[in-house]
This record gives structure tokens, C-alpha cells and sequence, in this order.
């Protein structure tokens, strides 16, 4: 499936668009996993845009960004990711708001959980 972003760097007059394809079902059926996958895809995107050069591999840890599931005005929703660097917005996706919104909270809140883990240090 292909995802169309609009993305806006800070400092920047103008928006970009890109397309990425990180999930094969419909909005509908997604799992968490999706969710992460389109989140994920969303952030390097904004880090291509600012950074062409950047490591496409590089790891990501899914904090440090606010982000919001809203009404798309001819239809569906769409997922908004607003950081330092800028901003990327992605959809709209036909699913219910309220399930999109509850994914990217589980998918966000168990992300932490697996950072936190590996950040520790054992002695």
C-alpha cells in the first residue's frame, strides 16, 4: 500500500510530498506492527527530507515527537507527527479514528518500554 506524506522542515516556505510503502493490508486490518511500520516510515521520511544522506537502517526509537490522529476533510483520517526538525503528515487511511488512535498508543507506549530495557545498564 502507498502512503502519501506531506512533509514541512522547519525554516522551510514550503511542503514536500513522498510516497512510502511500508505496509501491505488496508487501514483497516492493521496491527500494531503496521502502525509502527507507518510511524517509523513517517519519521525517516522527515529525516530524509531534511537529510538525503541519512542511514535508511538507522535505528528508530518512537519518542521525542507529539503526534495526533485527526478527521480528514474529504474523508478518513490522518496521522500528524510534529518534531523539532518539522513536521509529517500522513493518510488519510479509512479506519476509525478512535482504533488508529489506540494502536499508536500501544505501538508508542511498548516502543518506550523496549528502549527503556536496552538503555539499562546492568553492574
Amino acid at each position: 500500500m502507498n502512503i502519501q506524506l506531506d512533509i514541512w522542515l522547519r525554516g522551510d516556505n514550503h511542503a514536500t510530498t513522498e510516497v512510502i510503502s511500508p505496509v501491505g493490508p488496508e487501514p483497516r486490518a492493521w496491527t500494531d506492527r503496521e502502525v509502527g511500520d507507518v510511524l517509523k516510515g513517517m519519521l525517516r521520511a522527515l529525516e530524509r527530507a531534511r537529510n538525503p544522506e541519512a542511514d535508511g537502517e538507522r535505528p528508530i526509537a518512537l519518542r521525542g515527537f507529539s503526534w495526533i490522529v485527526n478527521q480528514f476533510d474529504a474523508g478518513g483520517v490522518v496521522i500528524a507527527l510534529e518534531l523539532s526538525l518539522g513536521a509529517v503528515v500522513a493518510g488519510p487511511f479509512d479506519i476509525p479514528e478512535g482504533d488508529l488512535t489506540s494502536m499508536i498508543e500501544r505501538v508508542v507506549a511498548a516502543d518506550r518500554l523496549i528502549t527503556r530495557a536496552a538503555s539499562e545498564t546492568v553492574h
